[in-house]
């Protein structure tokens, strides 16, 4: 069982790589192959979980502190290298661009080390930093700078907030339309990289309306109550 628990670790621990992987690929402004491993780092984020409470790697591999290990990593992942990608993709000119890569990391490493930062529900309080699936619709939806910039901002402030944003999978309210729909925009963001991220209006008005729902699903269930 110990040695299972350590390879958890080794296992999350993948995801830093995935992340340096990413971050060539956008530094040589290959979106597709960013893409691709940033879902991978996704993928992995998402299995080693139930991996690490399945093996118990709390009691037995308690030398590496496996949630701090998947903190960072999720660092690299969803704020780091998205953070460049809005920026290096020329998606914010000049100062605007400036702003957003500087602004993303520092409020997010505030955040990450906000001890609120789970509902009881299983939600978020507050954004969750969620940064790659930003920049990943922003590259298909292409909106005005003006707007990225915009939503940039308000986001950093909603981190902060007594906002609820939802897990697809682990908020059970709602989870029986949430998770198709985050299964859609996964699809969406797979086709449109697959496509070298072309122009295609179609997978625009997807990407955008499953954002929307992801986006405001958590703040909708605080303004409606759950039924009895």
């Amino acid at each position: 069982m110990q040695k299972r628990a350590y390879s958890v670790h080794l296992f999350t621990a993948i995801g830093a790589s995935l992340a340096m992987l990413a971050l060539l690929a956008a530094g040589n402004h290959d979106w597709a192959m960013m893409t691709i491993w940033l879902t991978v780092a996704l993928v992995v984020d998402g299995i080693d979980g139930p991996l690490a409470r399945r093996y118990a790697v709390t009691e037995n591999a308690p030398i590496i502190d496996g949630v701090l290990l998947d903190l960072i990593v999720d660092f690299l992942t969803y704020v780091m290298i998205p953070a460049y990608a809005l920026y290096e993709s020329g998606l914010l000119p000049g100062w605007s661009g400036w702003i957003v890569v500087l602004l993303i990391p520092f409020a997010s490493a505030l955040y990450f080390a906000d001890t609120r930062m789970k509902t009881e529900d299983k939600s978020f309080r507050g954004f969750p930093a969620c940064w790659n699936m930003v920049a990943l619709a922003m590259l298909v939806i292409l909106p005005p700078w003006e707007i990225i910039l915009g939503l940039v901002v308000a986001l950093c402030v909603a981190q902060f907030l007594n906002l609820k944003f939802v897990h697809p999978v682990r908020t059970a309210r709602w989870r029986w339309f949430t998770l198709p729909v985050a299964l859609i925009w996964t699809g969406a963001i797979a086709l449109a990289a697959a496509t070298e991220f072309a122009a295609n209006p179609t997978l625009t008005v997807v990407v955008t309306a499953s954002s929307l729902y992801l986006l405001l699903a958590g703040i909708a269930q605080q303004w409606i109550p759950a039924r009895a």
